[in-house]
């Protein structure tokens, strides 16, 4: 008589949407999934307890996966799959020293973070979350030649700090407006970039000449803090910064600064530190800062398809196969 083999446990840290749950439900014979069921995150204490002989994890962006997670869950884990682009919440270096292989969910989410990057320049450019607030509150009287002006993409240069994936899929949707000159920065010059005209330009270059400033790069050493005192100085006095990267490219204190004092016109932000900014932050208190709650991905397909991704990355993990989409250490 075979023996019955024993499931493998998988802890889930949120509700995720039934896209992912569905191909879960149909892979019985591999595994049993334990879920925090909630929109709102695992407390820590919990996550810690939960993970204990866990083989698999599936995790958010919000999740803090460090070396004291991985000591809880044990030996067992061969597997964390987060449903997300981004890995710094990830602490790779634990992760690879104990053989556990990574799942994420790269290019699923890059036209839904494009657009939404899009609309967040537009709405700061042209100052669309004052108006409606002037509607509301009665501001609203006769038309003025000057009231609520802002800038207009037509004839303008605009930067791109990353132009990888999203920052490409910004940068083709910003041309069709009219938009005279793209420049970008990286690590190296990109081929692709002849599809949108980009120059290859060195940061202090694109900061001074661009018009409009558009941050989409990795989180990296390197960019931790690139956007500070020194960067703001450079800009235009009427250019608008734009970041739907990661919140810590930025120093938001040097931000608020430049907004502050006229060094920059404006700001639009969908991400921050931490995440969510207290409702107290200094750059609450600001009109020509614009913050969005991190929504860069926030489309009913898109977290659908990173849903399912996520799970057959899990799957795949569990059960020793090829992963869609393994980040590789």
């Amino acid at each position: 008589m075979n023996a019955v083999r024993e499931l493998m446990k998988v802890f889930i840290t949120r509700r995720i949407p039934e896209e992912g749950m569905k191909i879960l439900s149909g892979a019985t014979g591999v595994c049993e999934v334990s879920q925090w069921d909630s929109d709102e995150p695992v407390p820590r204490a919990e996550l810690l307890k939960r993970v204990q002989g866990a083989h698999g994890l599936l995790c958010l962006l919000s999740d803090k996966i460090d070396a004291e997670v991985l000591d809880a869950a044990g030996p067992n884990l061969k597997v964390i799959s987060t449903m997300s682009v981004g890995f710094d919440h990830l602490a790779l270096d634990e992760i690879k020293k104990r053989g556990i292989r990574i799942g994420y969910t790269p290019d699923v989410l890059t036209d839904a973070t494009a657009e939404l990057t899009v609309a967040l320049l537009l709405a700061t450019a042209r100052r669309l979350p004052e108006g409606v607030e002037e509607v509301k509150t009665g501001g609203w009287s006769s038309w003025k030649p000057l009231w609520l002006c802002g800038y207009g993409l037509s004839g303008s240069t605009v930067g791109v700090i990353g132009l990888g994936r999203i920052g490409m899929a910004i940068a083709q949707r910003l041309l069709p407006f009219g938009v005279k000159r793209l420049l970008y920065t990286g690590r190296t010059a990109k081929a692709h970039a002849a599809e949108v005209n980009g120059e290859f330009v060195p940061l202090d270059t694109l900061v001074s000449e661009s018009d409009f400033i558009v941050v989409s790069c990795s989180l990296t050493p390197e960019t931790q803090g690139l956007c500070d005192e020194a960067f703001f100085s450079k800009m235009k006095k009427t250019a608008v910064f734009i970041n739907s990267s990661r919140g810590a490219v930025v120093n938001q204190e040097d931000l608020y600064e430049a907004l502050k004092s006229g060094q920059i016109a404006a700001a639009g932000l969908d991400v921050t530190t931490p995440e969510p900014l207290p409702t107290n932050h200094p750059l609450l208190t600001l009109k020509n800062c614009v913050v969005l709650p991190h929504i860069g991905s926030a489309t009913y397909s898109t977290r659908g398809v990173m849903s399912a991704l996520t799970v057959q990355n899990l799957l795949g993990g569990l059960q020793g196969l090829d992963m869609p989409s393994e980040l590789r250490l």
